[in-house]
């Protein structure tokens, strides 16, 4: 089933109410075949009627706009109707929703829509202005190109890059693991963290779970979570349409809750690199985008000493620390630089007065957070 961008352009001209919507585009003698609305082409739109002669010099007059946008994906709707529901917000503060939970598009993706909008209303109303608007709507895509580019930035939709200030109070912190389970790497990451007495969260690949269906039980076994980071890790992720970046997210919250008996709460993207689809896509599957406060780059830097630099400037409660126990570089002695730095992280945490917790239990009320699992 292709994806389906709908968009209704409601323009009053001088008492005429005209209106605009993927399958058909009232105007004079008008025929507009596609439009493209944040990078996803409508269906074929044909004439219906014709307005009359004076519908044109009316339109020039144009005196207000709105857009409507809905997206449609393939496959059954998340409806969350008909009951109170508490829901993790853009800091991981949990606020209760009330009966009808719509999903809210960020303030960037409602001005994008409105420059849709008005692109569409002056083309009808101005033609000859035509470069002028297509310089807008180039600029527009390039701004939010790059807001999906920087893993940190909340342009597109809540992303928690810190724990709340509670959390902070009461000096916590969360390490976090991508990339697995891995065979040989997680186990060892379990043992240093449990003779630390720390918790962490697992960003863990759904068919890595599959495959490690035991080890994945273990980490929640052991006072862990497991979070998802998509079925397969697809490097271009931030390049899927909604159809194909829903899928891949919701197979790997379908395979964790069959092997650990919980369905993850909190998405991280592929590299932290995204697109607008993906806030649509999170809400529809209940999860909450949380990426980073710093990293040390495990994946790419052999050298213990500057991954646990990075990881530890300025570091302090509330923090969120992105680590890699899948696909972690070799140091110059074949380690695993993941676990050549975790224990001297440790360290600095305990002589810091720092806690490491679970994202659950940082983010999630205390009776979702505390709810016990054990697995047959």
């Amino acid at each position: 089933m292709s994806c389906l961008i709908n968009m209704q352009i409601k323009l009053a001209y001088g008492g005429h109410l005209v209106c605009a919507s993927s399958s058909f585009i009232d105007s004079d003698r008008l025929c507009i075949q596609r439009m493209t609305v944040l990078g996803c082409s409508l269906s074929p739109m044909r004439q219906t009627r014709r307005w009359h002669d004076t519908a044109v010099d009316q339109a020039r007059s144009a005196c207000s706009a709105t857009l409507e946008l809905t997206l449609s994906i393939g496959g059954p709707t998340r409806e969350r109707c008909g009951r109170k529901s508490t829901t993790p917000g853009a800091h991981g503060d949990g606020r209760e929703v009330g009966l009808v939970n719509r999903w809210r598009p960020s303030a960037a993706i409602q001005c994008s829509a409105a420059l849709h909008a008005g692109a569409g209303a002056a083309w009808l109303a101005a033609p000859g202005l035509w470069p002028y608007w297509l310089g807008g709507l180039v600029l527009n895509h390039a701004v939010l190109t790059t807001a999906g580019l920087l893993p940190r930035s909340g342009l597109l939709g809540p992303n928690t890059t810190r724990l709340p200030a509670v959390a902070a109070e009461r000096a916590q912190i969360a390490l976090t693991f991508d990339d697995g389970p891995h065979a040989e790497n997680t186990p060892r990451v379990l043992d240093l963290l449990e003779a630390a007495g720390a918790r962490a969260s697992f960003f863990c690949i759904g068919t890595h779970v599959e495959k490690h269906a035991a080890l994945a039980r273990e980490i929640v076994q052991r006072g862990h979570s497991i979070e998802n980071h998509t079925n397969s890790h697809p490097l271009l992720f931030s390049t899927f349409g909604p159809q194909r970046m829903a899928r891949e997210v919701a197979e790997a919250q379908e395979r964790i809750a069959q092997v650990t008996g919980r369905a993850p709460r909190f998405f991280r993207a592929v590299a932290g690199l995204r697109n607008p689809f993906l806030d649509y896509v999170l809400h529809q599957q209940g999860l909450q985008l949380v990426h980073w406060t710093r990293r040390g780059y495990d994946t790419n830097t052999p050298g213990a000493d500057q991954v646990l630099a990075r990881l530890t400037r300025n570091l302090a409660a509330g923090d969120i620390l992105l680590m890699h126990d899948g696909h972690s570089a070799a140091t110059p002695s074949g380690q695993p630089v993941a676990l050549v730095v975790l224990p001297q992280l440790l360290a600095r945490l305990q002589a810091a007065g720092l806690h490491s917790v679970s994202l659950p239990t940082a983010l999630l009320p205390l009776p979702v957070a505390d709810a016990a699992f054990v697995p047959s």
